[in-house]
């Protein structure tokens, strides 16, 4: 989140910023009535304290000099004034956790270098990799592969869990299984990332410090009865292992990675992606989270969005980076490079890993520090996630760009050493 002075004292940037994003900036003139009437709540309950103080002084004297029939209207005067304390003290109360409500509600602001626009039409493209495959058949989209080869069942997900999941099988789930290890194995070996396997529930508390709750709750799936959420990212459970407590300078850049499931309602995307992979409630993903210096943090974004690439490249698939929109830009980001892989079997890009730097946004959030060397005073960490890469939409772009005539489908070349039978 923002900080509260900050948004009070640059109010016309935060209303100016949120516009870049096409925002309505009814919030930002909520914010300025409310912290009004917060501080005039401040204002007098100062100063009632500050006569209750001084008067509280006179009805010392007056009783020292046995003078009690002055000092009596005194102290009668003073318990209601003690009263007007205690209420507005309440009130206060209340008036500020309507304020933090809507200070959790504003975005990040979008750092200058974000283009201009309203939604995904206008982000701009900054890089293509690879090589289109050209086919001597007509290439089927990969829910049409799966079915055909046996190994992607939609209709019997369907009836032990609804719609939108899939049931893998054979080749599939073993292929889902392979590109698992084979980017733990990158990002570990390669980048430097330290691995984890978290928790796959987190609390409320959990969630908000990555800026899910409370904006995105509908979004969401929540344990009844119980303050446990299904993550929909391991940026949740990863980004929060430092949540309350100080990093040294010299620990930075953190790097870690982790493999999880992820849960995700879709509200509001009703009869998007209705078929194949591209939108369900459950999948799988590699995650790369990182803890920057405020001064590196731009330069670590960009060395992020590259340890993503590189799976690609390694995988053979062609791609490309776009750099997202104000319009489009995620509630906690400042920036956002999207990489998108090719889909021969639906002819477009799709997104296959988002990168983003979302500056001091999360941890002022969940309390995330670091101490300068040499300084006593610590300051706010900058945190960076990205996908390396989303498991399901990597095995489907697989399918459809290694797919040949006869149906079958090609291994890459960089999986072959985990299809190796060792037993």
């Amino acid at each position: 989140m923002l900080e509260l002075r900050f948004i009070r004292e640059n109010i016309d940037l935060v209303r100016e910023k949120c516009l870049r994003r096409s925002m309505n900036t009814d919030l930002i003139d909520t914010f300025a009535a409310i912290d009004s009437k917060r501080l005039a709540l401040l204002n007098q309950v100062e100063q009632l304290k500050n006569q209750r103080n001084t008067v509280s002084k006179d009805i010392a004297q007056l009783k020292k000099a046995g003078d009690d029939a002055k000092a009596e209207p005194l102290i009668v005067e003073m318990r209601e004034v003690s009263d007007r304390i205690a209420a507005l003290d309440k009130e206060l109360i209340e008036v500020e956790a309507q304020l933090m409500d809507v200070v959790m509600s504003i975005p990040n602001l979008c750092d200058d270098s974000v283009p201009a626009g309203k939604d995904d039409k206008d982000n701009i493209e900054v890089k293509r990799w690879g090589n289109i495959p050209a086919f001597s058949f007509q290439p089927k989209p990969h829910w049409e592969i799966g079915e055909q080869l046996g190994i992607l069942d939609f209709e019997t997900a369907a009836k032990l869990s609804g719609a939108r999941f899939c049931l893998l099988k054979g080749f599939a789930s073993r292929l889902s299984r392979a590109l698992i290890n084979f980017f733990l194995d990158l990002h570990t070996q390669k980048h430097g990332y330290t691995e984890f396997l978290p928790p796959f529930m987190v609390t409320a508390q959990t969630m908000t410090g990555t800026g899910q709750l409370p904006k995105f709750k509908e979004d969401l799936f929540k344990l009844e009865g119980r303050d446990l959420w299904l993550i929909p990212t391991a940026e949740v459970p990863l980004t929060n292992i430092h949540a309350d407590a100080t990093l040294t300078e010299a620990e930075l850049p953190v790097k870690y990675t982790a493999y999880t499931p992820c849960f995700r309602s879709e509200a509001g995307s009703y009869g998007k992606d209705t078929r194949g992979l591209i939108r369900q409630h459950q999948f799988d993903k590699v995650e790369l989270v990182k803890f920057a210096a405020p001064e590196t943090s731009g330069q670590e974004l960009e060395f992020l969005l590259t340890d993503a690439e590189e799976v690609l490249q390694l995988l053979e698939l062609p791609y490309r980076v776009v750099a997202l929109c104000a319009g489009d830009l995620g509630f906690s980001s400042a920036k956002t490079y999207d990489i998108e892989v090719w889909l021969p079997g639906q002819n477009t890009y799709r997104e296959i890993s988002s990168c983003s730097n979302f500056l001091d946004f999360q941890a002022r959030r969940a309390g995330i520090r670091y101490r300068p060397e040499g300084e006593k005073k610590s300051r706010l960490v900058h945190t960076l996630n990205g996908s390396g890469l989303a498991v399901g939409r990597t095995l489907l772009a697989i399918l459809e760009n290694y797919q040949q005539a006869d149906g079958t489908v090609r291994l890459p070349k960089v999986l072959e050493p985990y299809f190796t039978d060792r037993f």
